[in-house]
């Protein structure tokens, strides 16, 4: 069971287990919850991706749920590049994510939309079929 403080976090890029930020390898280390799917659309925005909420043409992006720490969490605002207001490269959402049949209030990072334009919509939903590490 998750502890009290815990929170738990949707990670749907380079912060899954193989990526580059693999978010295992990251202090104080999460729990793995399971695999989870939100609708939205995956863009190709270097090395990483971003990934907009619900939208036209929205498909189903795979992700893995953690269990995480407010120490990780900041950890992984730093990555994500969160700052106040219009200019963060990310935004926090919550989201109830169904993991095993079980839902849980989870945070994912949504891409800035001013990000995504000019860049490639990768058109399905599985950052690590696309770009293996």
């Amino acid at each position: 069971m998750p502890e009290p403080s815990d929170r738990h976090v949707f990670v749907y890029g380079t912060l899954r287990r193989g990526g580059s930020n693999d978010i295992n390898r990251l202090h104080p280390p999460p729990r793995y919850v399971g695999m989870g799917e939100v609708k939205g659309r995956l863009y190709h925005i270097d090395w990483y991706p971003g990934l907009t909420l619900g939208g036209d043409e929205a498909v189903t992006v795979v992700g893995e749920v953690y269990a995480i720490s407010p120490a990780l969490e900041a950890v992984l605002d730093g990555i994500e590049a969160i700052v106040p207001g219009a200019d963060s490269e990310y935004f926090k959402r919550e989201l109830e994510i169904e993991v095993e049949g079980r839902p849980f209030q989870c945070l994912v990072y949504e891409i800035n939309p001013e990000r995504v334009r000019g860049k490639r919509l990768i058109g399905h939903g599985d950052w690590i079929l696309f770009h293996p590490a």
